[in-house]
C-alpha cells in the first residue's frame, strides 16, 4: 500500500474543496444585478439650459417615432419638473389625465438642503393628495434630535405633515401626446420622456429642483435650520 506524504494529503484536500465549491456554485450561482441604464432628471453639473434642451428634444423624438410607426398611443415613463414647489393638489391637476406613478417632495428651506423624498402612488387623486403625509411619517421617527439633519428632517416632516407646496416633481406615464399636452401647461418647467421600452423599476431618477438656476449641484447648506 503506497501512503501519501503530508504534502500530497494537503494538496489533495485543497483540490476535492475546490471541487467542492465550484460544483456549489454551478448548482447555485449568484445572481448578477440588474443593469439600470436609463436615467430621468439633469445629470451633476449639467447646465439647466442644456437639460431643459435635451428634455424638450425626447419628447420631439418620441412623437416622430411615434408618427412614422402610425401609432401615437404607445405610452411612456417621464418626468414631470415644475417651476415652483407646488401642493400636491396642483401636481395632480397639471397632469390631467395622464397615470402618476411616484411623487417627488422636498420641502424648500432657505439656505438649507432637504431630502427629496418619492413616494410611490397607484395613480388615484387620494393617493396624490395623500403623499405628503406619507413622506411626512417618513421623516418624523428621525433620531438624534440634536444634529442638523435630525432638525432638518424635524421641520420638512412637520411642513409635509401640514401639507406644505411641496412637489418638485412626478414621475408618470403617458403617450407622447399627452406629456406633450403636459409640457405645455402653466407652471411646468419640463417634461422628460424615456423610450418606450423602458421598464418600470429600472431606470434611475433625479429631480430637477426649482433652485436649480443655471448649473445642476449642490445647493446652500450653511443657513439656520428653522423651528418646525
Amino acid at each position: 500500500m503506497t501512503r501519501m506524504s503530508g504534502a500530497a494529503t494537503a494538496a489533495a484536500t485543497v483540490l476535492a474543496a475546490v471541487v467542492l465549491l465550484f460544483a456549489l456554485g454551478t448548482a447555485n450561482p449568484v445572481p448578477r444585478p440588474g443593469v439600470n441604464t436609463d436615467t430621468l432628471g439633469p445629470d451633476t453639473g449639467e447646465a439647466v439650459s442644456e437639460y431643459l434642451a435635451r428634455a424638450e428634444e425626447t419628447l420631439a423624438e418620441d412623437s416622430a417615432d411615434q408618427d412614422s410607426a402610425g401609432s401615437n398611443s404607445e405610452m411612456q415613463w417621464a418626468l414631470v419638473s415644475f417651476d415652483a414647489e407646488v401642493a400636491p393638489a396642483r401636481a395632480y391637476d397639471a397632469v390631467q389625465d395622464v397615470r402618476i406613478a411616484q411623487v417627488l417632495l422636498r420641502v424648500p428651506l432657505e439656505r438649507v438642503q432637504t431630502q427629496v423624498i418619492s413616494v410611490g402612488v397607484p395613480g388615484t387623486e387620494a393617493s396624490v393628495l395623500g403623499s405628503a403625509a406619507v413622506a411626512g411619517s417618513r421623516l418624523h421617527g428621525s433620531t438624534g434630535q440634536w444634529d442638523r439633519q435630525s432638525q432638518i428632517d424635524a421641520v420638512s416632516s412637520a411642513r409635509l405633515l401640514e401639507g406644505c407646496e411641496c412637489v418638485v416633481g412626478l414621475i408618470v406615464r403617458g403617450s407622447s401626446e399627452q406629456l406633450g399636452t403636459v409640457d405645455a401647461g402653466d407652471g411646468v418647467r419640463a417634461v422628460e420622456a424615456l423610450p418606450a421600452d423602458a421598464i418600470a423599476g429600472r431606470f434611475a431618477v433625479r429631480a430637477l429642483l426649482p433652485d436649480y438656476a443655471d448649473v445642476v449641484g449642490p445647493l446652500p447648506d450653511d443657513g439656520p435650520v428653522p423651528t418646525p
